[in-house]
């Protein structure tokens, strides 16, 4: 018991890290990529960015939820994390002419479309966490090996957190054979890429990008655009450097097929905005977890009520629910959010075949005639 509460104790200074600073198939070489200026900027205050839209202050209880959510761990409820399956490899790395998504878990999604292979947000990683073996830690493996991956072309970062901008996963892609990728990355963040991963491999392959900005690449059929655009976050990596570097969201436009990425996010007039810029995605990527307790997460994680809100402001065709029963991050069960999104799809007369979730390692595979993708898988 008292090895229990120690790491627990331990556990304590990694989720303050994580969650406090608020209180304080082209190769790479065949894939250029050209990035124009941003119309509209992010802006600062002092040294810190900051969000759009007003976000509400954090909650003063911060400390009370941590204690009670590290006391509810040492007695956990029966829960039951998704389970992996087994992924269809041979698709993955000869995949069809129609875009295809694979969860491997977390926000960690693989799009292929038009011959390109896109990684978002990837973390490989057993603990999600500046001090492994401490910290969060998966409830279940990767749904796709790293070494199973296909050649990944472009890897984008929507932020800085632990779970999102993991360091050994993006080192091993860095090496990975074939060449390194591009890396698509928010504002502010290069610095670390090339401190962290190496200099002299990566100074040309890591783009900085601000809101409002564009990185354009080559698909088989024309020009693939990765737009970062502006969603309610925050940014940190140590006690010391809140908001230094900016977070967001990615469109992925192509002449056939609109992709949106949310990243994390609060609810805010940020995806209405979204909305009105590109008119409509075929497929979206949306956060549907770690949103309890909602008083506290609210400015920065949204509920599966408000992802529903989500998909609609930003005209998304259908969704994929992500940032959810992969890591112990907030109250919620790992299998409370997809039951939740149900609920909220069916209050606001949405089918299931809108909005739905995958088990990691699954693959979607998009079509323009397809009505009806997986439902909801039910729970184990």
């Amino acid at each position: 018991m008292a090895e229990m509460i120690f790491s627990r104790l331990c556990g304590i200074l990694c989720l303050f890290v994580l969650l406090s600073a608020p209180l304080l198939a082209a190769q790479a070489d065949d894939c250029p990529i050209t990035t124009d200026a941003s119309p509209r900027p992010a802006h600062k205050e002092g040294l810190s960015y900051i969000n759009r839209y007003p976000m509400a202050p954090p909650h003063s209880g911060f400390f009370q939820w941590v204690i009670t959510h590290w006391w509810s761990e040492l007695s956990p409820p029966v829960t039951y994390p998704p389970q992996t399956v087994t992924p269809d490899l041979k698709k993955l790395h000869t995949p069809a002419h129609t875009p295809q998504l694979t969860w491997v878990g977390h926000s960690t999604v693989l799009l292929q479309m038009d011959g390109l292979n896109l990684l978002f947000d990837p973390i490989f990683s057993e603990y999600a966490s500046p001090f492994p073996p401490l910290g969060p830690k998966r409830y279940q493996p990767p749904g796709v090996a790293l070494k199973d991956l296909p050649h990944i072309d472009v890897v984008m970062i929507s932020h800085n957190h632990y779970d999102h901008m993991d360091l050994p996963s993006l080192r091993a892609l860095a090496h990975q054979k074939g060449g390194p990728p591009w890396f698509l990355v928010p504002l502010g963040d290069r610095h670390w890429f090339l401190e962290n991963i190496g200099e002299h491999s990566l100074r040309t392959r890591v783009r900085e990008l601000n809101w409002d900005q564009h990185a354009t690449l080559m698909g088989n059929s024309g020009p693939v655009e990765c737009h970062f655009d502006a969603v309610q976050h925050w940014s940190t990596r140590t006690l010391f450097d809140k908001d230094r570097t900016l977070w967001g969201s990615w469109a992925i436009l192509s002449p056939d097929f609109r992709f949106w990425f949310s990243g994390d996010l609060g609810y805010s007039n940020d995806t209405t905005d979204i909305g009105r810029k590109y008119g409509h995605f075929d497929l979206a990527a949306i956060a549907i977890g770690s949103y309890q307790p909602h008083w506290y997460m609210k400015p920065y994680h949204i509920s599966p009520v408000e992802s529903v809100k989500v998909l609609e402001e930003v005209h998304a065709q259908q969704a994929i629910g992500i940032h959810w029963g992969t890591f112990p991050l907030s109250d919620e069960g790992p299998d409370q959010a997809p039951q939740d999104l149900d609920i909220a799809l069916m209050s606001a007369h949405i089918p299931f075949s809108r909005f739905f979730v995958l088990r990691p390692g699954q693959t979607y595979f998009w079509s323009a005639s397809t009505t009806h993708p997986p439902l909801n898988p039910p729970a184990p």
